[in-house]
């Protein structure tokens, strides 16, 4: 494969933007592609914010803070992604959208541009069925906050060529981060794991088993987890929550991934945790 130089990240959400500041901050220069220029004014103002963090926290240096802004071009139009060998896709993590976003990337894009989705949980395999090119189609999974957390889940789909994988390996290790190998099953292996716990942990909110503080408290003191179950959905999104619960359930077509109704609930009434100012917790 040619030599990465040129970085695409479609929606400039939180996620987005944490990659296009992370690839941008390793070097490459990077189109940060949203439909929307308040997200992509938000996205700036978030990067900005974050690269200043870390300036003060001194692990990078004002130069390095201004270099890497100046690398990232903010656009509207898709059609800029034509300069790009990769192009990772981070938009909603609903499948139509994300199917929507891949079949024209794979019209846009060079034959040799490899397609990357941050999905957190739906089948590479499947979202690679709308392209013509499944060889080169992969999921990078960064998590949230991504300028600050290690670790990428790299999801080969069955049609994933072992070039392909060992590019984005090598990418993911350039930029400090730690790779992690995982075969496309619903959920990887995060979420998996994760999504099920916080499903069960509203099930003991919403039957009256303890509050939502005891809950989380029992998880930070008892299996020293950095934040709560309830927190960390807040944290995350309750409608992503529910998103990943869906693609569980429906993906291992198995009961016991049911989504909580008071989970349902809370994303039916649009309290949606940190980004609305109320979930299981009041952030008003």
């Amino acid at each position: 494969m040619s030599e990465l130089t040129n970085v695409s990240v479609i929606g400039a959400g939180t996620m987005g933007s944490g990659i296009a500041h992370v690839f941008a901050l390793g070097g490459y220069d990077v189109n940060l592609v949203d439909s929307s220029k308040d997200s992509l004014e938000k996205a700036l103002s978030s990067i900005k914010n974050n690269l200043g963090k870390q300036v003060k926290k001194e692990t990078i240096t004002a130069e390095e803070s201004d270099n890497s802004l100046a690398r990232i071009r903010f656009e509207t139009n898709i059609g800029s992604v034509d300069n790009s060998q990769l192009v990772i896709e981070a938009v909603y993590e609903k499948k139509e959208v994300k199917e929507k976003i891949l079949k024209e990337l794979d019209s846009l894009c060079p034959r040799e541009t490899v397609l990357a989705t941050n999905t957190s949980s739906i089948s590479i395999s499947e979202l690679a069925l709308v392209t013509n090119r499944s060889d080169k189609v992969i999921g990078m999974h960064f998590f949230n906050p991504v300028p600050v957390m290690q670790l990428v889940e790299i999801i080969k789909g069955r049609s994933t060529s072992g070039e392909t994988f060992l590019f984005i390996k090598s990418v993911v290790e350039r930029l400090g981060k730690i790779p992690v190998e995982v075969n496309d099953s619903p959920g990887f292996i995060s979420n998996r794991l994760l999504m099920p716990m916080i499903n069960e942990a509203v099930f003991a909110l919403m039957e009256n088993v303890s509050s939502a503080e005891d809950i989380d408290q029992v998880m930070k003191l008892g299996m020293k987890h950095p934040m709560g179950p309830l927190a960390l959905a807040d944290f995350i999104g309750l409608d992503v929550c529910l998103n990943i619960m869906e693609v569980l359930q429906e993906g291992f077509n198995n009961d016991k991934y049911s989504p909580c109704p008071l989970l349902q609930k809370k994303v039916a009434a649009g309290e949606l945790g940190r980004k609305t100012g109320v979930g299981f917790y009041d952030y008003s």
